[in-house]
């Protein structure tokens, strides 16, 4: 029988999966036994007086953390002084560090850096353990009244108040593996610690009979909520300015280090007139030859009306190299992202939260009163 080239290295790739599926079954006992001592009280997990929600996932990769992070900033920080704690992904530092005006991408991560730059007012801090991190944040910030924990599903040690668990439409933690085999950091049934279940990256126009088939294979407890949310992006602001950039009859070469590019392409393809893409690896940190490879791309691209487009994310890396890249004297825009919840579902989302954050607040108000007499 003759087998293609396609069909090789699709065997090839299957049977490299299928060894790997040893490896799978000793990393998930050992998260197994792990999770089995937190639930049954051998290990201790420490809940704080004020409010803690946490954002995050059961997969490794990209399932939209980052702007369902900033929604909640949004929806809290005119009312509570907020605070952001995040590990500081491939941040060259160690130990617990808070953002300042001296700070950069290299010394807290990309996506903490992301948050210092677009909310001024909030308290933007990085810690690899969240359970030390969270007092030397009161310590140095005793202010905070809030506190959104980026990525930190699974560190028992610290209880959160809320625990919001993020899902991508496109590999569902339910239809995937634990690693090496998939994806996922623990077995499937650690959704049962969630209390609030987001199916991310949905497409605007979903169909709510397809969202209530993916609800029921989620098989949510009677203590979770499902919400379903869609990705928008918002007008593009240019690099050096901050202006508002039209980016409609542009030639755009896209600078992106993300783990899923294929939806940013597909969007700048029907809103500009022709796309061309340099795609790095997720969280890079752009070298002197990654600066002048963009610029020589640029140039040797021979169309007109030409602009570079990249992400917010990708912005906070670049603006390392900010002094040369004005020099160039190129157009560079910058475009955001936010997330929409569906099927007007966005009071009854917002209502868990701020409900959950005002509860808390009173009743260690309460407590405090209480303990004064």
């Amino acid at each position: 029988m003759f087998f293609g080239r396609h069909n090789i290295l699709h065997y090839i790739f299957s049977l490299f999966r299928f060894l790997l599926w040893p490896l799978a079954l000793l990393y998930g006992a050992i998260v197994w036994l792990r999770n089995r001592l937190y639930d049954t009280g051998f290990s201790s997990s420490i809940q704080f007086d004020l409010p803690v929600i946490s954002v995050g996932n059961l997969s490794v990769g990209g399932t939209g953390k980052t702007p369902h992070v900033e929604y909640l900033v949004r929806l809290l920080q005119y009312q509570y002084k907020l605070a952001t704690m995040s590990r500081g992904y491939k941040r060259y530092t160690q130990g617990f560090l808070l953002a300042n005006a001296n700070t950069d991408a290299t010394k807290i991560g990309d996506e903490p850096m992301q948050y210092h730059l677009k909310f001024p007012d909030l308290v933007v801090c990085v810690a690899e353990e969240r359970l030390t991190g969270i007092p030397q944040l009161l310590l140095n910030r005793p202010d905070v009244e809030v506190i959104l924990l980026d990525d930190a599903y699974q560190h028992r040690s610290v209880k959160p108040g809320l625990n919001i668990l993020i899902t991508d439409l496109s590999k569902p933690f339910y239809e995937d593996h634990i690693l090496p085999f998939g994806r996922l950091r623990e077995n499937r049934g650690a959704y049962k610690r969630a209390d609030v279940i987001i199916v991310s990256k949905c497409s605007p126009d979903m169909d709510i009979a397809i969202a209530k088939q993916i609800e029921q294979r989620i098989n949510p407890f009677s203590h979770q909520q499902v919400f379903f949310t869609t990705i928008q992006y918002s007008t593009p602001y240019n690099f050096v300015t901050g202006e508002q950039i039209n980016i409609a009859d542009t030639n755009a070469i896209l600078v992106c280090c993300i783990a899923r590019p294929e939806p940013l392409v597909e969007y700048l393809n029907k809103h500009t007139k022709d796309t061309h893409v340099l795609s790095y690896p997720d969280h890079h940190y752009f070298s002197d030859a990654d600066i002048e490879e963009i610029k020589q791309t640029h140039d040797n691209w021979k169309l007109s009306n030409k602009i570079i487009i990249t992400t917010e994310k990708d912005a906070t890396r670049l603006h390392m190299h900010a002094g040369k890249l004005k020099e160039w004297n190129i157009t560079i825009a910058v475009l955001p992202i936010t997330v929409g919840v569906l099927f007007n579902k966005q009071a009854e989302f917002d209502a868990i939260v701020t409900g959950y954050v005002e509860k808390t607040i009173a009743e260690n108000n309460q407590t405090l009163i209480e303990d004064s007499y």
